[in-house]
């Protein structure tokens, strides 16, 4: 077994668990904290995959901007164990028997489904040098009309929520 294979394994094996943190967890601060280290580690997996740009921008966007986002909602919520309302029983059973039935649907879906071998002609296909050289050369004017667009979105958006 290569050095690869035992990251890839760890990686995928520290991430179910801490996604299952995600789901199982009472306290919904160990919940977001378990979801930035399954991010993390999806971060992993692209770096395998020489996907470097896309690894950064997950860690930026993800663990960064939307878990931020979580724990601001969370202290906005004001959560008290005391003033949910009970769940009944049978909402249980129904959601175990509907998670079942996805598991079994989904297994029976991917039992036949094969995976394309992956072939190593080109080594730097995400890299960021690659994806700066197309996106200033071949795709300058899109990207600059998208860079006006977004401008003029922003001064709207400074326009409309000014006060008088």
């Amino acid at each position: 077994m290569s050095i690869q294979q035992i990251i890839f394994m760890v990686l995928s094996v520290i991430s179910l668990v801490s996604a299952l943190g995600v789901v199982l967890s009472k306290n919904p601060v160990t919940s977001v904290l378990c979801l930035i280290v399954t991010f993390f580690t999806i971060a992993g997996h692209y770096i395998m995959m020489n996907a470097q740009f896309l690894a950064v921008v997950h860690i930026i966007v993800y663990a960064g901007a939307i878990m931020v986002l979580f724990l601001y909602v969370m202290m906005l919520m004001n959560l008290n164990a005391e003033l949910e309302p009970q769940k009944r029983n049978w909402l249980k059973y129904a959601g175990a028997i509907s998670g079942g039935a996805l598991m079994v649907v989904l297994v029976a879906a991917l039992r036949d489904a094969s995976m394309p071998a992956l072939s190593s002609q080109s080594t730097d296909i995400g890299l960021i040098k690659n994806l700066g050289q197309l996106l200033f050369k071949q795709y300058v004017v899109p990207f600059e009309v998208s860079s006006i667009l977004f401008l003029s979105a922003m001064v709207g958006a400074v326009v409309i929520g000014k006060k008088d």
